[in-house]
């Protein structure tokens, strides 16, 4: 009996490990790969900092293709604290955004978006 109860904490000691570390690779697999990259312009209308536990920079960009045309609205994350603050200093300018689309990140402790803005450059 005694024998059966040490396989069996071994056993689920190997699976819970196994687990974690396949969690772990995904992670990481998800967040260096890129699915997509590329540039948006626009108005940034909005970066907040955001969250309980894990906070992460949340924006809007505002994409007005015609004057007077209802703006299409892209959503995006920002995992590097300098370009955040550089974000920041041209709210309400116009931008050109690059960014990269991660899919599948298993947690919203890296961004709440799947869109990640690397880089920024003012339109003038």
């Amino acid at each position: 009996m005694q024998i059966l109860k040490q396989v069996f904490l071994k056993i689920t000691v190997i699976i819970l490990l196994i687990a974690v570390l396949g969690l772990g690779g995904w992670t990481w697999f998800t967040l260096t790969y890129d699915y997509s990259d590329g540039e948006r312009a626009g108005y940034v209308q909005k970066l907040s900092h955001k969250g309980w536990v894990c906070k992460t920079w949340e924006g809007e960009l505002a994409l007005v293709n015609l004057p007077g045309a209802m703006p299409e609205i892209f959503h995006f994350s920002v995992r590097n604290e300098a370009v955040a603050k550089h974000i920041q200093e041209s709210v309400g300018k116009r931008v050109a955004l690059t960014y990269e689309q991660h899919i599948g990140v298993p947690s919203n402790c890296f961004g709440e978006t799947e869109y990640f803005v690397t880089g920024l450059r003012v339109i003038e």
